[in-house]
């Protein structure tokens, strides 16, 4: 028989003790490690241009408010019933087309960052700040960053996800067997751990959001293109907005334009906002990005600040990309427009000089609407000073006034309709007496009209798409003020065609 030669004691302590140091050492070692890999990531998706930014990039709202990326993709199917029609397409988002033709599967304005182990995903700055414009019906839509989102339906994309998140189908039974309809390939980890958590903690959060903005449900409908932006905000400072005055509420206004910011901080700062209350451009985009989901922690400063060095120079496309202007129409609107127009609104589409421009017009002057100026209370302008504290750009400039802030007219043509409120369809109603502007029109539709200058807003539906619905008779939607001899308003029926054909070089 051979002979096995007997191992030394000392080397079956040495193999045992380098099995034990694996196990107790190695293993753990590389699991950490691994775990960490696998939820410690913190990676937005990352663009190149700055256009593509804008639309795609992240603000940091995915860290608190974000939802998981193949839940966001399921939820139009499994609460579906909750939306006016096919997808998040049906609340006005935009989706742009991949190079081979096929959808993209995020919208405009909406970002994708992974964290913690999950691909998130939520809004960003041009969810709010992007529409689209269409010579005819039928005709393909001109997608336009910057301007107003005139199609966005703010109020219906919240009640959305707050009645969602209530509905018993806002479940791992509901929403993992849609997202393997939908080709989502979840691994073992996220099919049976981190999907199902993800699940329970984004109803839980939800819900709990709902219970702090019961009283958007209690608001009558804004409508597309518009936003009751400092009624939201007070939520974040815990106001009891059960008991606030009922004037305060009602005060949705149209999301405004983006462009050309740098010559609204220079040579002199602009009073900012519908009402002016801000002359800081950087600390009024740090206070949008609230409504994108940031924190104070979460802010991701990088990228808020290659938004805003794009919104310093980006301009609005000529209203001559798609139609045609008269000059000899125009050039007689010229003087008219610098006797009635330029001292509060600037000299033209890119001199913004003017001795009221960026001014606040008080209340009793310009006698639009009020809501929105009474939304914007004293004590909300105090608390506002409390946000970023402990943080180099702390809040400073908020303030209280009295007025609307007399803007610039750049691009004004895709800004329709027209006032803080958009309660007037077009630039022609504009220059008639209150009296003589709709009461009634129809808002959402992105076929514009070239001869009143506004989006055509006398069809109550078109190719089967229903539209919002407009009163000027309800609760902050008065279409009244910026009339009489100084605004234009009494001109004669040329002279006003002449108006607005000038203004639609800028």
């Amino acid at each position: 028989m051979p002979i096995i030669p007997a191992v030394p004691s000392s080397s079956r302590w040495k193999r045992r003790f380098q099995a034990l140091v694996a196990i107790a050492v190695v293993l753990p070692a590389t699991i950490v490690l691994w775990l960490v890999g696998r939820f410690g990531a913190d990676s937005p998706v990352d663009y190149t241009g700055p256009v593509e930014h804008f639309k795609y990039g992240s603000t940091g709202g995915e860290h608190e408010m974000g939802f998981p990326y193949w839940i966001w993709r399921a939820l139009p199917e499994v609460c579906g019933h909750y939306l006016p029609g096919p997808g998040y397409a049906s609340l006005g988002m935009l989706y742009e087309h991949n190079p081979d033709g096929s959808l993209k599967d995020l919208p405009v304005g909406t970002s994708k960052r992974r964290y913690q182990g999950v691909d998130r995903v939520f809004v960003n700055c041009a969810v709010c700040h992007t529409s689209t414009v269409r010579t005819a019906p039928g005709e393909p839509p001109l997608l336009v960053p910057g301007m107003p989102a005139a199609l966005f339906n703010m109020k219906a994309f919240e009640e959305f996800f707050f009645r969602c998140a209530a509905d018993p189908k806002f479940s791992k039974e509901y929403l993992l067997p849609e997202i393997r309809r939908q080709g989502g390939d979840l691994d073992l980890l996220d099919r049976y751990l981190v999907y199902p958590v993800a699940i329970a903690i984004m109803r839980d959060r939800v819900l709990a959001l709902k219970g702090r903005f019961e009283w958007v449900f209690e608001q009558k409908d804004w409508g597309p293109g518009r936003v009751d932006t400092f009624n939201s905000a007070k939520v974040i400072f815990n106001f009891p907005m059960a008991h606030l005055d009922p004037k305060e509420f009602d005060a949705p206004a149209d999301f405004p334009s983006i462009w050309l910011q740098r010559p609204r901080r220079e040579p002199r700062a602009m009073e900012l906002h519908w009402d002016g209350n801000n002359t800081d451009m950087t600390e009024r985009n740090k206070s949008a990005a609230f409504g994108t989901g940031v924190t104070p922690p979460t802010l991701d400063v990088p990228r808020i600040k290659r938004v805003e060095d794009w919104i310093l120079e980006a301009e609005p496309p000529a209203f001559s990309t798609l139609f045609s202007i008269d000059p000899a129409l125009a050039a007689r609107g010229a003087p008219i427009y610098r006797e009635y127009c330029a001292a509060c609104h600037g000299a033209s589409g890119r001199d913004f000089s003017g001795e009221y421009v960026g001014r606040v017009t008080p209340l009793a002057e310009i006698g639009t609407d009020r809501r929105r100026l009474d939304s914007y209370s004293e004590t909300l302008a105090v608390n506002q000073a409390t946000l970023y504290a402990g943080y180099p750009w702390r809040f400073s400039q908020f303030r209280k006034t009295h007025g609307y802030a007399n803007m610039p007219l750049d691009g004004i043509w895709l800004r329709a309709p027209y006032l803080h409120n958009g309660s007037v369809p077009s630039l022609r109603d504009l220059l008639e007496p209150a009296a003589a502007r709709p009461a009634v029109f129809w808002r959402g539709n992105d076929v514009f009209d070239p001869v009143k200058v506004g989006f055509v807003s006398d069809q109550p539906e078109a190719g089967g798409q229903k539209f919002f619905r407009f009163d000027t008779r309800a609760a902050g939607n008065g279409n009244g003020g910026h009339e009489g001899r100084a605004y234009g308003t009494a001109l004669p029926a040329d002279d006003k065609a002449a108006l607005v054909e000038f203004l639609k070089t800028f």
